[in-house]
């Protein structure tokens, strides 16, 4: 027999003081089937404004207030709807359709321990730490589809475990570890920001370790260490640099600067990752516009191409390039290399002040501009010169396929020109 349902994820409305509450809200898993419906709590909670409706998923790169990111939330909605899926499935087999109760105690009964748990303790001996952490890669890689960058990252993280603790287990992570650990990372010259990223890195293992049963120990969860931190630079070029960077006229003994210079330029006019130009084929450029599906975040967008693209397009129209791809595009450590080399030779220097911390010790550094560009530069080139065009924001993000107006604040603190150029309407009243 074949159980009819639909599996539906959305968020619980709550009202305090007769008002809807948007922050905070519960995840549901509502099962429909046979006339039935049955809510499933997935244990998670996340604000309205970071929550997808339409694909029942927390929107790419939000968390919650626990601090858990959306690519760890969605995986267990994933996991919580394939687990439905297969139960129902069970059922089907032996041609049976399932009360409600049937439905609830099947589907706890994934998530709960056997009565006789003492005794598996006892005669089974627990998964290791390093065992589990090398699980959880695989794990979460697979169901997050993890690029190359983010296995790295992870990658350092057991690095520096390795190094420091040789023999780590989950009980002797309390809050004496965690801050003799942080000493550790401070001591290999890390700088605050890096720290924070590495003991988020740790938790979010850690998280997923007390999910799967392996961990007892939540001393991890309210270690919070405030770190001072300064906000990062956004490094992009201005339109002066840009025209200034297109008109350079490269030595004729540095032409291999040339491909280099079109890849970024091109980035410059559509706002493309280099992930997803080096992924870029000639059957995704259309007549006016390409269509591309992104490396890091799996959005299908839609860019219109301008004068400045569709020109570098057709240069290398008739240029055959291994796996039919649209632009000579080389990999990200070299291109950053060659167009530090490029920008320092079209004299893009103008002094950019960087600060950070280290501990409690803040440090300034001035460097030319060149010494800090690199491919992701292209990008925020394109978010900073569409603004400053006066481009609506949400018409910027369809284009980058940013989802969350907060993370295009940052571009529009920066837009100047903007601002300049709206103080000027009131003159022309």
């Amino acid at each position: 027999m074949i159980i009819k349902r639909n599996i539906i994820f959305a968020l619980e409305s709550r009202k305090k003081n007769g008002v809807v509450v948007m922050d905070n809200m519960p995840i549901r898993m509502r099962v429909v089937y046979g006339g039935q419906r049955i809510d499933f709590s997935t244990g998670y909670r996340i604000d309205a404004s970071k929550w997808d409706s339409e694909k029942q998923r927390v929107k790419n790169g939000c968390t919650n207030k626990l601090k858990q990111s959306a690519s760890e939330i969605n995986a267990d909605l994933l996991m919580y709807y394939t687990d439905i899926q297969n139960i129902f499935k069970e059922f089907e087999v032996q041609n049976i359709n399932p009360s409600p109760e049937e439905l609830k105690e099947s589907f706890a009964n994934r998530y709960k321990q056997p009565e006789t748990e003492q005794q598996i303790i006892e005669e089974k001996p627990k998964i290791l730490f390093n065992a589990a952490f090398d699980e959880f890669i695989k794990e979460c890689g697979n169901q997050n589809s993890w690029g190359n960058a983010t296995y790295e990252k992870f990658k350092a993280v057991r690095n520096h475990l390795k190094e420091y603790d040789n023999h780590p287990n989950f009980e002797k992570l309390d809050d004496n570890w965690f801050s003799d650990y942080m000493n550790y990372l401070r001591k290999l010259d890390m700088r605050n920001n890096t720290i924070e990223k590495q003991i988020n890195y740790l938790k979010w293992f850690l998280r997923w370790s007390v999910k799967k049963g392996y961990n007892e120990n939540m001393s991890f969860d309210s270690y919070k260490p405030k770190l001072k931190n300064a906000p990062k630079k956004v490094i992009f070029l201005t339109w002066k640099e840009l025209n200034q960077l297109r008109d350079f006229a490269i030595p004729e003994t540095k032409k291999y600067l040339e491909r280099v210079r079109d890849v970024f330029l091109f980035c410059c006019f559509t706002g493309l990752r280099h992930s997803d130009v080096y992924n870029l084929k000639r059957s995704d450029v259309k007549d006016n516009h390409i269509e591309i599906t992104t490396i890091k975040t799996a959005d299908n967008l839609i860019i219109e191409l301008n004068i400045h693209s569709k020109t570098i397009v057709n240069k290398y129209k008739d240029v055959a390039f291994e796996d039919d791809k649209a632009l000579p595009v080389i990999s990200n450590q070299k291109m950053n290399d060659y167009l530090k080399e490029l920008a320092e030779l079209a004299e893009i220097n103008e002094p950019v002040r960087e600060t950070y911390y280290k501990g409690n010790q803040r440090i300034d550094e001035v460097m030319p501009k060149y010494a800090l560009l690199g491919t992701h530069a292209a990008r925020r080139t394109f978010i900073c010169n569409a603004l400053s065009l006066g481009i609506p924001p949400q018409v910027v993000m369809k284009w980058t396929g940013h989802h969350d107006y907060k993370a295009m604040k940052p571009y529009i603190d920066i837009a100047d020109d903007i601002k300049v150029s709206a103080m000027d309407k009131f003159n022309q009243l």
